[in-house]
C-alpha cells in the first residue's frame, strides 16, 4: 500500500498545500516583497562593487548599499509624497470654494468654439453644452471627494504603510547580502533543464530591471518637465499634476498629454496664446520626445519585447494589480514569450532527429 509512487504523490500534495499556504500569509506584504525584489534586482550591482571595495565584509556592504538606495530614491520619494499630501489639500479646497471651476473653465472654451465647430458637434447629436457642464461639474465635486478620500485612507493606514516600509528595507537586504545564494538555491530546486531554469531567471532578473529603470526614469523626467513648465506658466498645483503626469506617463504614447492637452486647449481658448504655444511646443517637442527616444532604449532593447506588448501588458498589469502592475505585466509577458520560445526551441530539437532519419 504504502508505494513510493503513494509517497511521492503525497508529498508533491503536501508540498503544493504548503507553498500556497506560505504565499497566502505573504499576501498582505505582496507589495513590500514586490519592491524588496525589485530593489534588490537593481542595486545588487552596486552591492557587488562595495562588497570588491571591502572584501570580506557582506554585512557592510549591503548596510552601505541599503543607506545608497535610502537617500536616492526612498526619502526623496518620501518628501515628494508629503509635499504632495499638502498640494492635494490645497486643490480640494480651492475646488470646495470655487476657486478652481472646472465648470467655469470649459464654459470659457466654450465661448472661443466656433460656430461652425457648434453645429457639428449638435449634427452628432453632442451639443448639449448644459448637460456636458452639469457632467464636468459633478466630475469634478466626485473628483474632489475622491482625492480627499484618498488621502484620508493614506492617513489611516500610516501605520500599515509603515510595518510594509519596514518589511521591505529588512528583506531589501537580505536579498541583496544573499541574492546569489538564493537565485542558485531556486535554479537547483525548479524542476526544469538547469539551461532553461538559468534563462528563465536571468529573462526575470532583466525585465524587472529594465521596467522599473525605464519606466520609472521616463516618469520621473516627463513630471518633472510638465510639472515645471506648469510652474512657469502659472497653473495652480503644478506638483499634484506633475505627479499625475508621472503616473499616466507609465502609459507609453498618450500618458502626459492627457493632463496638459486639455490644459494648452485652455489657454488657447482663452486667448493666452503663447502660454498655450508654449505648452504645446514642451508637450509634444520635449515631453513626447522623452517617451519615444527613452523608454525604447530603457525599456524596449532590455525586455526584447515590441512596443505593442510592452504597452498592452504595462495596462493590462495596472488594470489587475494596480500600479504594482506596471512591473508585474511586462514580467508576466516577457516570461509567457521567453517560456514558448523554449517549448518551440525544445520542440524543434526532439524533432529534427527524426525528420532527418526519415529523410535520409
Amino acid at each position: 500500500m504504502n508505494s513510493p509512487q503513494l509517497q511521492r504523490g503525497v508529498f508533491l500534495a503536501l508540498l503544493a498545500a504548503v507553498t500556497v499556504a506560505f504565499l497566502w500569509v505573504l499576501m498582505p506584504f505582496f507589495g513590500a516583497v514586490l519592491w524588496g525584489v525589485a530593489l534588490a534586482i537593481l542595486f545588487t550591482p552596486l552591492y557587488k562593487r562595495l562588497l570588491k571595495a571591502m572584501p570580506g565584509k557582506p554585512n557592510a556592504a549591503a548596510l552601505s548599499t541599503l543607506a545608497i538606495c535610502l537617500f536616492i530614491v526612498i526619502l526623496p520619494l518620501a518628501m515628494v509624497g508629503v509635499s504632495l499630501v499638502q498640494e492635494i489639500v490645497q486643490v480640494t479646497q480651492s475646488i470646495r470654494s470655487g476657486q478652481i471651476n472646472f465648470a467655469a473653465y470649459f464654459q470659457q472654451i466654450l465661448n472661443a468654439v466656433p460656430q461652425w465647430l457648434l453645429n457639428l458637434f449638435d449634427r452628432f447629436n453632442l451639443g448639449d453644452m448644459e448637460a456636458w457642464q452639469a457632467r464636468i461639474s459633478a466630475g469634478a465635486a466626485q473628483g474632489s471627494q475622491l482625492i480627499a478620500g484618498q488621502a484620508l485612507t493614506i492617513g489611516q493606514n500610516t501605520f500599515d504603510f509603515v510595518i510594509s516600509f519596514f518589511v521591505m528595507l529588512y528583506l531589501l537586504y537580505f536579498l541583496v547580502r544573499d541574492g546569489s545564494a538564493l537565485s542558485k538555491s531556486m535554479r537547483e530546486a525548479v524542476p526544469l533543464a538547469r539551461p532553461h531554469t538559468h534563462y528563465l531567471l536571468n529573462k526575470f532578473t532583466t525585465v524587472i530591471r529594465a521596467t522599473v529603470k525605464g519606466n520609472v526614469a521616463v516618469a520621473i523626467a516627463q513630471g518633472a518637465i510638465g510639472g515645471l513648465a506648469f510652474w512657469l506658466l502659472g497653473v495652480q498645483g503644478a506638483l499634484l499634476w506633475a505627479v499625475l503626469m508621472a503616473f499616466l506617463s507609465l502609459l507609453p504614447a498618450v500618458g502626459a498629454a492627457l493632463i496638459w492637452g486639455p490644459v494648452a486647449i485652455y489657454f488657447l481658448a482663452t486667448g493666452h496664446f503663447w502660454q498655450g504655444g508654449i505648452l504645446i511646443f514642451v508637450g509634444v517637442f520635449v515631453i513626447g520626445l522623452v517617451d519615444n527616444i527613452l523608454r525604447p532604449v530603457l525599456v524596449g532593447k532590455d525586455t526584447q519585447m515590441p512596443d505593442y506588448i510592452v504597452l498592452m501588458s504595462t495596462i493590462g498589469g495596472m488594470a489587475i494589480f494596480g500600479i504594482n502592475g506596471f512591473v508585474i505585466g511586462p514580467v508576466i509577458a516577457a516570461l509567457f514569450m521567453a517560456a514558448w520560445s523554449l517549448f518551440v526551441e525544445s520542440g524543434q530539437l526532439e524533432t529534427s532527429p527524426g525528420e532527418d532519419k526519415k529523410g535520409s
